[in-house]
């Protein structure tokens, strides 16, 4: 980590002697020095697109063109690569190629002032008024913006975190009621995952302005991320009385019934909308995804197709209809989805959710080698987008084995907040977590609700804010916890899971990544029960890899860091069996299927529950689920999907090599 340090600040120190070279027009000079650090660092996509630039103005448009490839092979969401292609194109006299690339630039950063710009000039020229009428407006808003907020914009959608939140602080301890300035720091706190930040924010923004109705758009998604979903309805409401007419207010308010539960309020109000909105494409997957969670799967189904029939590269649609497992895809949707995947002016977004939608037609068609192929482009395509680093990850999860060890278990006895109500799901997504949820939550005893975010929340609060490669502060901080702490912080957990619990004296959060934080559950929550879903390593990282998350896991998108992550996984989960013995029950996805009632009757002994029919017809039971899995837990049990991942062995060497010794262990 220490390395990743140094290598960084030596770069970003090269960087800014080059921008001071480049500012006095010395292009030979910054040419030499950025060739010399891609050599040395040639991941550095910034770098490129630099040299880039030096390249055009010394009329070098063929290197400057080969330099851009390489910087949108790295990084193919960085705006201002596209700018500098529309600079080039510009330069060489191709208007409708320089008008493509500065499209293709605003799509990805909608904040680069100098793109609308040429844009409105360019679309002068070719005669298109609702280009220039667009850009027009762009310009106009981004140009009201103080230089600052302009700037955080663009560091935002760049991915420069601390860069964007340091400038926008600054600006606000000048302007501490600046409306604008606050969305932005809010948005920040956001992508941090300082969600209670983010929502005193925003609360402080609409007392400011209670009728700025971007605020409170705002506002409503991070209560709904927060899983408040009555606020976040209530806050709905509050925006649809400004403006009852307006579809947009009355979606959001459909949404935040979905959240609350009440799907056919929700179904009549996006029913209402979509016979008269422009573009039902979002609305009828909005539909479908209510109905298939409250198990309507035909509705779903033509919603889905309305979905694309409406947008015909519109990925998520087809992706949807993969989602469902269940579904197969007819030949002429297989090969539209080809069509448009293919297409020049498709969105990074679709065509990622294309590849998987791709990956799961072919593989029904029992064409593996080419649902591979599939599934693997989709992957790489979507790890650019994670930035997700492996090592660091595992360096995280040995600090778990670091601090949290027998020793500090015996410390803490006695300590927390002793209320037995939770039941935590952990593991690896895909391992069957959804169904021993179903079959506890068939319990009269126990309430189902959702993946909470609520453990994690208090992992990253005790985490505090830091640079990247900084050493973190968690898990090392539990340490210095006192026992009223983590009495308050336990305290904390149930009061906020609270809305979701019906009467039921227990309760599943079934969150997988929790099993990264059993130390803190064990400390803040020592009474609580902790499972552990285990499925077959190579079963369960090739469903993982073949899934396309709504967000998070972003560990899944690759074979060799899925089978890192299942390895480091189960090193963790054998460290919480040595340090904390009994706490955790690990139940082996394979054994229920093979003998579901002698598991469910373990299990519930485990929870302290009394045996009950329903738990075994698990699958009778009626209520909502939102995973992936949710047609399959309606369903009796079945062993088709158990060896599913051997018809694709020959394509998955790099997660044999990852996973290693541990496959030699399972059963584990």
């Amino acid at each position: 980590m220490a390395d990743n340090k140094a290598t960084q600040e030596r770069v970003d120190a090269t960087m800014e002697q080059v921008k001071e070279v480049m500012k006095a027009n010395n292009f030979a000079l910054a040419i030499k020095q950025l060739e010399d650090l891609v050599a040395q660092s040639p991941e550095e996509h910034e770098a490129w697109y630099f040299l880039a630039v030096c390249q055009r103005y010394t009329n070098q448009a063929e290197a400057a063109a080969k330099s851009l490839r390489v910087c949108l092979e790295i990084d193919p969401s960085f705006g201002r690569a596209y700018q500098e292609y529309g600079h080039l194109h510009l330069a060489q006299g191709h208007i409708h190629d320089a008008i493509g690339a500065y499209l293709d630039a605003v799509r990805r950063n909608d904040s680069l002032l100098a793109t609308w710009r040429q844009l409105i000039d360019l679309a002068s020229k070719v005669g298109d008024l609702t280009l220039r009428k667009d850009a027009e407006e762009q310009y106009r808003r981004l140009s009201s913006l103080p230089g600052s907020l302009l700037g955080v914009r663009n560091f935002l959608a760049e991915g420069k975190l601390l860069k964007a939140e340091s400038l926008c602080r600054a600006f606000l301890k000048q302007n501490p009621k600046h409306v604008e300035g606050m969305r932005l720091l809010a948005d920040i706190g956001v992508k941090l995952s300082i969600l209670d930040d983010a929502e005193f924010l925003l609360e402080s923004a609409l007392v400011f302005e209670p009728e700025n109705t971007f605020a409170r758009f705002d506002y409503i998604n991070v209560l709904h991320q927060r899983q408040k979903y009555a606020q976040s309805l209530e806050q709905a409401q509050t925006l649809l009385a400004q403006d009852p007419s307006n579809d947009r207010h009355r979606t959001s308010v459909a949404n935040q019934l979905v959240a609350v539960g009440r799907f056919q309020e929700a179904l009549e109000v996006y029913d209402d909308i979509a016979t008269r909105a422009t573009n039902s494409a979002p609305l009828q997957l909005l539909r479908g995804h209510a109905l298939k969670t409250i198990g309507q799967v035909d509705e779903a189904i033509n919603a889905y197709r309305a979905a694309y029939k409406a947008r015909a590269d519109y990925g998520d649609a087809y992706w949807s209809l993969a989602n469902l497992k269940t579904y197969r895809f007819t030949e002429s949707e297989r090969q539209q989805m080809l069509a448009e995947e293919s297409g020049p002016a498709i969105s990074i977004d679709d065509r990622i959710h294309l590849c998987f939608a791709l990956g799961k037609a072919f593989e029904d068609g029992e064409q593996f080698e080419e649902a591979a192929k599939w599934y693997q482009r989709g992957n790489e395509l979507k790890r650019v987008d994670a930035a997700y680093d492996a090592d660091r990850m595992t360096q995280q999860l040995k600090l778990q084995q670091v601090h949290c060890n027998a020793e500090y278990f015996s410390k803490i006895t006695g300590s927390g907040l002793k209320d037995p109500a939770p039941i935590f799901i952990v593991g690896l997504p895909r391992a069957g977590s959804t169904l021993l949820e179903q079959i506890l939550a068939s319990h009269s005893q126990v309430d189902g609700t959702l993946e909470l975010q609520n453990i994690p929340a208090i992992a990253h609060k005790l985490d505090g804010r830091r640079m990247i490669y900084d050493e973190p502060q968690y898990p090392k901080v539990l340490q210095e916890l006192e026992s009223e702490q983590a009495r308050l912080l336990g305290e904390q957990y149930i009061a906020e899971t609270q809305i979701h619990r019906a009467d039921a004296p227990y309760f599943i959060d079934k969150m997988p990544n929790n099993f990264r934080h059993i130390g803190l559950i064990k400390t803040i929550l020592p009474n609580a029960k902790v499972i552990d879903a285990r499925r077959h390593p190579m079963a369960c990282c090739f469903s993982g890899y073949k899934q396309l998350f709504a967000e998070g896991q972003e560990f899944t998108y690759g074979l060799t860091e899925i089978g890192q992550y299942y390895r480091d996984y189960v090193e963790l989960m054998d460290h919480w069996d040595q340090a904390i013995p009994g706490f955790v029950l690990r139940v082996q996805y394979e054994d229920v299927v093979d003998d579901l009632e002698t598991q469910v009757r373990r299990i519930l002994e485990f929870c302290g529950l009394d045996f009950e029919p329903a738990c075994v017809e698990f699958y009778k039971t009626k209520r909502s689920v939102r995973t992936p899995s949710s047609e399959q837990v309606r369903q009796p049990i079945y062993r088709t999907g158990v060896d599913q991942w051997r018809k694709f062995e020959p394509y998955l060497e790099p997660l044999t090599t990852a996973l290693g010794s541990v496959l030699q262990r399972y059963p584990i």
